[in-house]
């Protein structure tokens, strides 16, 4: 982990209607830096992940990524979504398209890769999650726990400065989650940037730089996961952990 700040969010808020889901949320993202979101259902973590690459367009603040602000109406946001890879609770693959197909057509249409070059990273990706050998299936051919690592590896292809993960083991059968938290802890280890919306709290504990609680779109509390998981401050994240620990 470096000092160097990859997302800065400055009183970020968003509403639905009259209905004020993040309320003014300021937050640094280091380069390097696991943050994992935890909190109730229905508290804003979702929400917040995906305000920081627009995929929900903030209704106040501002989102800073490698320095340049996201919510300016002239920047780029494309390009910018080039390099903040997304993870999603449903695996979002294209179902009529091979396994290697999926991997490839980002970085051939949007990097300009040679489909050799793509190729070549895609297979070396999928060796690494030990799928090589379904790069000519199908998604409907594959376990939810295979699909979501394919997902996780076709992010990978597009070389991100980030990865955004939002609830990545929920829609899983129990069995499936450890295959895909595995493939986690090795991006993390490998010094990946990710922010992680998750309720495996296990994989906060071992794998967070830092643990940030979000309850009624503010963040209650944020530290190390020692401080969070040992000895939490306020009164509303010791409620919450009393809960689901």
């Amino acid at each position: 982990m470096t000092d160097e700040v990859l997302i800065k969010t400055v009183g970020l808020e968003k509403s639905f209607g009259n209905i004020k889901v993040l309320r003014g949320i300021d937050s640094e993202i280091k380069r390097g830096e696991v943050v994992v979101i935890i909190g109730p259902s229905g508290s804003g973590k979702s929400t917040f992940l995906r305000c920081l690459n627009l995929l929900e367009e903030p209704t106040g603040g501002k989102i800073y990524f490698n320095g340049d602000d996201l919510t300016d109406k002239k920047i780029n946001i494309d390009l910018h979504r080039q390099k903040m890879g997304m993870v999603f609770q449903h695996f979002n693959l294209f179902p009529h398209m091979t396994i290697l197909k999926n991997m490839t057509l980002g970085p051939t249409m949007l990097l300009k890769m040679s489909k050799a070059d793509a190729e070549k990273r895609a297979l070396g990706l999928l060796k690494t999650v030990g799928l090589e050998d379904r790069k000519n299936a199908y998604p409907a051919q594959l376990s939810g726990g295979q699909k979501q690592r394919i997902a996780i590896v076709r992010a990978l292809c597009m070389q991100p400065d980030v990865m955004l993960f939002d609830e990545p083991t929920s829609a899983l059968d129990p069995e499936m989650v450890g295959e895909v938290l595995d493939v986690m802890k090795r991006l993390a280890a490998d010094g990946m940037t990710m922010v992680v919306v998750t309720h495996e709290m296990g994989f906060a504990r071992e794998v967070a730089n830092r643990v940030m609680f979000i309850d009624e779109g503010v963040i209650m509390e944020e530290g190390t996961p020692d401080l969070i998981f040992g000895n939490p401050h306020n009164v509303r994240t010791r409620e919450f952990l009393s809960k689901v620990l």
